[in-house]
């Protein structure tokens, strides 16, 4: 079994309204699966500025290993603004560091030694990062898990690129609003939410498909059922993150070895906890592992 849990995709900061914060789902993946005793390491790309400095301080800051390419391009940005309810809008700059992940042979080694991978469909939305994010998961062991977290912004995203995602990956993450998107775009039957979900389960030959419904809980699809987990109720401070916070927990538990309703439970909390601190890495206590 390979020793890495990697997030592999975009790096960047998050432009917020108090000032800018470190960004980017895979990051935000490794880290917390980091704090479930595991070897996180997180996957982009990042150019020769002050910004790509600054991130990678903010990586060692969170003793968050990296594998960072310096590219001829600007070290990603978003900005965010956040609605009444502390929800975010993110406007993301293009043709930046992350677009350009090169695929070199440090690259290949890590995926060979990868135990999780977690990708979006956000870093995929150039040609060169998904070549290299479709190359790296090619390059991972038979029992390593490759977890989709679908991540939809903007207008990033094909349904070549999707179909391809969902076709490579073991555990599927998706939301109810993105759940909507895609059911549209590929025609899935069911009236349902669950309906949906167990056919994509079915269809993709998945391992299991996380689905979260914001206040309304989420739901975990797998052989062994359904796993449903009510979404505390917490002072949010901010979202940002707590997705990631999720995914991150949730396959840190599961390696672990815990059962698929405790992992559950696990991800809940810990990304409720997230929802009540600033910023998308704070240290999780103790006891919520």
């Amino acid at each position: 079994m390979g020793k890495f849990v990697i997030g592999i995709g975009e790096a960047l900061w998050d432009m917020l309204p108090e000032g800018k914060k470190l960004g980017g789902a895979p990051a935000n993946f490794a880290y917390h699966a980091s704090q479930f005793g595991l070897e996180g390491l997180a996957v982009s790309a990042i150019g020769h500025d002050a910004l790509g400095e600054e991130l990678i301080g903010q990586l060692e800051e969170h003793n968050l290993p990296y594998h960072l390419a310096r590219v001829d391009y600007p070290t990603g940005t978003v900005q965010v603004t956040l609605d009444a309810q502390g929800v975010p809008q993110y406007e993301i700059k293009t043709d930046v560091a992350w677009d350009n992940i090169p695929f070199d042979e440090e690259l290949r080694a890590l995926a060979k030694d990868c135990k999780a991978v977690c990708y979006g469909s956000l870093a995929q939305r150039s040609e060169v990062s998904r070549a290299t994010i479709q190359a790296f998961l090619d390059a991972t062991p038979v029992e390593c898990l490759k977890v989709f977290d679908i991540n939809l912004r903007q207008n990033f995203y094909t349904k070549e690129i999707l179909e391809n995602a969902f076709r490579r990956c073991d555990i599927l993450k998706i939301n109810d609003e993105e759940l909507v998107v895609i059911a549209r775009l590929f025609n899935i039957p069911g009236l349902g939410l669950d309906e949906k979900c167990w056919y994509m389960y079915k269809e993709y030959g998945l391992k299991m498909l996380i689905l979260t419904c914001g206040t309304n809980g989420s739901y975990v699809f797998h052989e062994g059922g359904m796993s449903y987990q009510v979404t505390p109720k917490v002072e949010v401070a901010d979202t940002v993150g707590a997705g990631d916070s999720f995914t991150g927990s949730f396959i840190g538990s599961i390696l672990q070895g815990k059962s698929v309703a405790a992992a559950h439970e696990t991800a809940v909390k810990v990304s409720a906890y997230v929802c009540t601190q600033k910023g998308a890495m704070p240290t999780i206590p103790d006891n919520l592992k």
